[in-house]
């Protein structure tokens, strides 16, 4: 009797026109576990069904509404939910129903300017909300869908070329071919040993993602390693070259974010990371831009728009020279040229030694801080 008075007196169910035939995606729900949902992209229309299954003969309401929302929620604080986007519609006046039925809903030329994301404080989601307003408790429905971002960047954009080291001990040299990747790219460098002295046991590269959250002095950061790739296993040599060719394909991974709804940025780092016999580790860290490239149909489009726009001053590749610089060992630089290096070098070595039996595999969680000062005092921007 509790349950026919207080009970849903309907079921709702919400279905996206198309869906089936869609680009799907995983999207991170509050209870943890993923569903798949159809992908949209910015200024797509979004329609669909909403059907209403009655549980009683008839049922009494105060109006039926269906809303697309886009919502950036912190999880620290899940009370300050931000709404970016909100558009609804009126589907049925008040009124009785007296059999199930279903309502048609469409939101037409839809901005969306952000892409959706699941990270560790804060996630960026779209859904469909239905409203059936009522006496005692409202009904309510959510749908969630994805929506992707595309860019498109030149292929004639320089590469990074950088050369590092420790001063007197090692010297090498490496470069990676862009400085810009879409996500199912290749990054293909190559490491060049020109002084060896140290002796190298292992070296990686590491996919940094750092996520910050808000501004000023409630901000959060959070940094994770989404990928390790091994270029070697042994000592290396005067004149070695390893290469480098690491798939972004097999990893999850998000478009770069910079400053989104001035809520929160997404930044990804490659980590060079190099360990010698005595567990000591020396890293280098260079920010990329990841973007999600145009599907084929949508490629072709603006490639034509391109050629059309073109013009006779066209920017000509930019050839970057090397830039000097210097590995990080834990928190200390090397790298200062200067008369006080080789003991300044003698003291980092030594206390590399003392705190070798600290090191752990997860280097890459190094403090946000050091890791600015070490793309800062590189001197590189590849943001621009």
């Amino acid at each position: 009797m509790m349950n026919f008075l207080f009970g849903p007196s309907a079921d709702l169910e919400i279905h996206l026109d198309g869906s089936d035939d869609r680009q799907k995606g995983d999207v991170l729900l509050d209870s943890g576990k993923k569903e798949a949902c159809p992908v949209y992209f910015d200024g797509e229309a979004v329609s669909g069904k909403v059907n209403i299954r009655l549980k009683q003969s008839k049922m009494e309401h105060y109006g039926i509404r269906v809303e697309l929302l886009g919502l950036i929620e912190q999880f620290s604080d899940r009370s300050s939910q931000h709404e970016f986007l909100s558009m609804a519609r009126e589907l049925a006046r008040p009124g009785i129903l007296t059999q199930s039925c279903c309502l048609e809903f469409e939101f037409v030329s839809v901005e969306k300017p952000y892409e959706s994301y699941f990270g560790v404080n804060v996630k960026l989601r779209y859904f469909i909300r239905v409203t059936v307003t009522k006496r005692l408790n409202d009904l309510v429905k959510e749908q969630d869908f994805l929506v992707h971002t595309l860019a498109q960047y030149p292929d004639t954009l320089g590469g990074i070329k950088m050369e590092v080291g420790i001063e007197d001990c090692l010297h090498i040299e490496f470069e990676y071919n862009k400085s810009k990747y879409h996500l199912k790219d290749a990054i293909i460098g190559k490491i060049y040993f020109l002084l060896v002295r140290i002796k190298v046991r292992h070296m990686e590269v590491q996919i940094l993602r750092r996520e910050l959250v808000g501004v000023g002095p409630n901000s959060m950061s959070d940094c994770e390693t989404v990928a390790k790739f091994e270029i070697m296993d042994g000592a290396p040599v005067k004149g070695e070259t390893i290469p480098i060719r690491l798939f972004l394909s097999g990893y999850e991974l998000t478009p770069t974010m910079r400053d989104v709804n001035k809520r929160f940025s997404v930044r990804y780092f490659l980590n060079l990371v190099l360990i010698d016999e005595e567990d000591r580790r020396y890293f280098k860290q260079q920010e990329v831009t990841l973007f999600r490239r145009r599907p084929n149909r949508h490629r072709r489009i603006a490639q034509e728009q391109q050629h059309q726009s073109q013009s006779a001053d066209t920017a000509q590749p930019v050839h970057q020279q090397p830039d000097r610089s210097y590995f990080h060992h834990r928190s200390a630089h090397f790298g200062a040229k200067s008369p006080a290096a080789a003991s300044g070098r003698s003291a980092a070595n030594a206390d590399g030694a003392n705190t070798a039996n600290n090191n752990n595999d997860n280097e890459a969680a190094v403090s946000p801080g050091n890791s600015d000062d070490s793309s800062s005092q590189s001197g590189e921007s590849n943001d621009q």
